[in-house]
C-alpha cells in the first residue's frame, strides 16, 4: 500500500469544506496527538477487522506518512487483535490481509478453543516483514485464566503489556454509540486496575454513516460480511445477518 497516496486523499479530505470534512480533520488530529505523545513505535492499534477499526487503521497511516523523509519506507505498526470465540472465517481472512497491505506487527490473543479462558498466540522475536508474520506465526498458548466480556479484555491486555511494555497507548475505533462510549474523550487512561495504557480514540464523535462515507468515498477495502447483510461483526455464535437488509 503506498501510504503516502492515502495520506494525500485523507487530508485533502479533511480540508474539505463540509461538515463531514470537519470530522475527518479532527480525526487526524487526535491520531496526530497520539503519535507525538506516545512515539510511533510505543503506540499500538487494535484492530478486530471491523469497520470502524479499518476506518481508524486507513487514518493512522495518513498522519504516519507525514512523518516519514521522502526516501524512507514504512516500519510495521504494533498493532494487537483480540479475538472472538468462534470468529468468522471472512473475518479472519481479511484481518490475514490486512495486516499484509498495511504493514502490522499483530499480535493475537484469542480465546482457548477448550475452555473459557485466554490465549496468547505471540509473533515471532524476529520478522523481515507484516508479510513473514502473516504466512509463518509460530504459536505459543499461554493460558492467562477465566475470561469473559470485560474480564477477558483486560486479562488479554495484560498479556500483551507482558511481551510488549513499551508500548503505552493504543489507538481504539470506539465511537460515541458504543457500549461505554458516552462518556469518553478523545484520550483516556484505562481503570486503576487494568494494565496501564493511554486509549486514544480519533473517531470517537463518528456517526455510522461517518464511517460508511469515509470507506466508500476513498475506496477503503474492508470485510465482505458487511455486504452480506451483517452490519456488526462478533462470534459466530452470536452474530447474524441483520434481515431488513
Amino acid at each position: 500500500m503506498d501510504w503516502r497516496a492515502v495520506s494525500k486523499e485523507v487530508l485533502a479530505l479533511a480540508e474539505s469544506e463540509d461538515a463531514f470534512g470537519a470530522m475527518v480533520k479532527e480525526a487526524v488530529e487526535v491520531v496526530r496527538d497520539g503519535l507525538q505523545a506516545h512515539g510511533p513505535d510505543h503506540i499500538s492499534i487494535a484492530f478486530n477487522g471491523g469497520k470502524d477499526c479499518t476506518v481508524l487503521l486507513h487514518l493512522v497511516i495518513a498522519v504516519l506518512a507525514t512523518t516519514l523523509d521522502p526516501s524512507e519506507t514504512s516500519k510495521p505498526i504494533p498493532a494487537i487483535n483480540i479475538a472472538v470465540p468462534s470468529p468468522f472465517d471472512s473475518l479472519e481472512t481479511f484481518i490475514e490481509e490486512a495486516a499484509t497491505k498495511y504493514n502490522l506487527d499483530l499480535f493475537h490473543v484469542r480465546p482457548s478453543s477448550d475452555h473459557p479462558g485466554v490465549e496468547s498466540i505471540s509473533t515471532p522475536d524476529s520478522l523481515k516483514d507484516a508479510s513473514d508474520y502473516v504466512k509463518s506465526v509460530t504459536l505459543k498458548r499461554t493460558t492467562a485464566g477465566s475470561a469473559r466480556g470485560a474480564e477477558g479484555m483486560k486479562q488479554a491486555l495484560q498479556v500483551y503489556k507482558e511481551r510488549y511494555p513499551h508500548i503505552t497507548g493504543i489507538f481504539i475505533g470506539t465511537r460515541r454509540t458504543d457500549p461505554h462510549g458516552a462518556t469518553l474523550s478523545f484520550r483516556n487512561m484505562t481503570d486503576s486496575d487494568w494494565p496501564q495504557y493511554e486509549r486514544v480514540n480519533p473517531i470517537i464523535n463518528w456517526s455510522y454513516t461517518d464511517v460508511w462515507t469515509f470507506l466508500r468515498q476513498l475506496n477503503v477495502p474492508y470485510c465482505c460480511l458487511y455486504d452480506e447483510g451483517y452490519t456488526s461483526l462478533g462470534s459466530t455464535y452470536n452474530t447474524f445477518r441483520n434481515p431488513a437488509l
